[in-house]
């Protein structure tokens, strides 16, 4: 493991503490405050068509003001391990993003684990991707130019989001912002890792939170892809990708791998690691340097995407 980033160096006195039943509950009765978007920018709630059999799903849009020719999209899926998290929760940088490319960002409000397990999160997430390419016309959505992306679970759901889209063929992303992305039930059950400066999301979480969604079937040899998307052996066929992580992100060796093997079966991935950063680095520290050129690199991947 190296040493804390010079911007993050503060992060070294973040108590590790986990998640659980009793307190992801907790967390979850937590209400989000939306942030204003301020001048130049709108916001609504709009709700879709849930898939087969499933509710529907509510969508939290961002769009330049006065919009009128059809723009690229990003589909955004929020992170919380599965067991919590909201829309609201991503509003500052989804802001940014339709600030500073022009482009509307749709949060998605997915179903959560333990009360809905696999594949509730990623159904919806499908639903809201439906969403937006039934509604494009009414949005200004280019629908050859829509994106999908999410961070740490969010991350994750966006990869499996990608597979399941590719399988079902009835709609193509144009590409994957994974960000810092949770990919792989099967690193709950590492013992080699070297978690000592791990913050923020620890083992004992990721068991919890893997746990939740895939019941008894977590670590097991019959977990679908469309629940942990590093489980699918092929990759070939799927959007372009960008993936961000930190050295010190539990998440490290399963997001290289990704990334590898993206590129390995010819899916263009661009691997951006952070020396000493640690998991949710750019949300805690958001004003650091280190975590606006994050961000930077995020907006530049997504506007040569779209």
């Amino acid at each position: 493991m190296s040493v804390f980033h010079p911007d993050l160096a503060r992060g070294r006195f973040i108590p590790n503490v986990s998640y659980g039943r009793l307190t992801s509950r907790l967390v979850r009765k937590v209400k989000w405050r939306p942030t204003d978007p301020g001048p130049g920018v709108t916001v609504q709630e709009i709700t879709v068509p849930g898939t087969e059999g499933a509710p529907s799903v509510s969508l939290r849009v961002f769009q330049p003001a006065g919009l009128k020719e059809a723009a690229g999209a990003l589909l955004w899926i929020h992170g919380g391990g599965l067991i919590f998290g909201a829309p609201e929760q991503d509003d500052r940088t989804n802001i940014a993003f339709v600030r500073e490319l022009g482009i509307t960002v749709a949060a998605v409000r997915y179903r959560l684990g333990p009360d809905h397990p696999a594949p509730a999160a990623v159904e919806d997430a499908y639903a809201g991707l439906r969403g937006l390419v039934e509604r494009a016309g009414d949005l200004h959505i280019d629908v050859d130019r829509i994106a999908i992306g999410g961070a740490s679970a969010g991350g994750g759901l966006a990869a499996a989001l990608a597979l399941l889209a590719h399988d079902r063929g009835e709609i193509r992303p144009a590409f994957q912002l994974l960000i810092y992305p949770m990919l792989d039930d099967r690193t709950t059950t590492r013992t080699d890792l070297d978690t000592l400066k791990v913050r923020v999301w620890t083992p004992k979480s990721n068991r919890y939170g893997w746990s939740s969604y895939l019941g008894e079937s977590v670590a097991g040899p019959n977990v679908s892809p469309y629940a942990a998307a590093a489980r699918r052996e092929d990759l070939t066929g799927l959007p372009p990708a960008w993936i961000g992580v930190g050295t010190l992100d539990l998440f490290h060796d399963e997001d290289v791998e990704y990334a590898r093997r993206l590129n390995a079966g010819g899916v263009p991935c661009q691997l951006h690691i952070v020396p000493g950063a640690f998991h949710g680095f750019d949300v805690l520290f958001a004003k650091a340097e280190v975590s606006r050129d994050f961000w930077r690199r995020q907006a530049q991947a997504l506007k040569g995407a779209l």
